[in-house]
């Protein structure tokens, strides 16, 4: 279901962030964009609604790889009512880390496809998010004589950038790097 009404939308979003900031005592400033002025410059991403956060606890928000500023904007989704493909056009960003993220994954992709021009061979990009793996595809839209796919499952998913015409039923995940620690348990 799009979204037809962004200043309803946008008041969803501000109540639940008002909730946050007030009983739950996060201390943020946030800017609530809607629409045309909500438009990602560079395409990577889909958003209709762009959630600025700012102060004292914003870092809270992008640490862990940026997990809670994630959860926050799949609630938002859920509280405007967007379809699971449609979550993306929701996006919040905390003292600029998506917006460095983006630029990484855009430098990424470009470095990646030197690599693949150069040797004629795929490469595989570390597992991530369907958001970054969306935004790594729409990044190779740039090259007419490459193309981007995604393999694996859950967690493990990730995008390998090859030639056209590539043969890509053969692709394997990159390698896991080794258990870290964490709370136990079995993996």
């Amino acid at each position: 279901m799009p979204i037809e009404d962004y200043s309803a939308a946008a008041q969803r979003i501000a109540g639940l962030l008002k909730t946050l900031t007030t009983t739950g005592g996060l201390r943020l400033k946030y800017r609530i964009t809607a629409g045309q002025g909500a438009a990602d410059p560079d395409q990577l991403e889909a958003r209709e609604i762009y959630v600025e956060l700012a102060g004292p606890d914003a870092g809270l928000l992008t640490q862990r790889g940026g997990e809670l500023l994630r959860a926050l904007e799949h609630v938002a989704a859920k509280i405007i009512r967007l379809e699971n493909e449609e979550h993306d056009k929701v996006s919040f960003d905390a003292n600029n880390f998506k917006a460095l993220r983006a630029r990484e994954l855009k430098l990424a992709a470009e470095t990646a496809a030197e690599k693949v021009r150069h040797t004629g061979q795929p490469f595989s990009f570390a597992p991530m998010s369907s958001r970054e793996r969306r935004m790594l595809h729409l990044a190779f839209r740039a090259y007419d004589d490459l193309a981007t796919s995604s393999t694996g499952e859950g967690l493990h998913r990730f995008v390998v950038a090859h030639p056209k015409g590539y043969d890509t039923s053969k692709f394997a995940a990159p390698a896991r790097p080794p258990f870290a620690g964490g709370r136990g348990g079995r993996r």
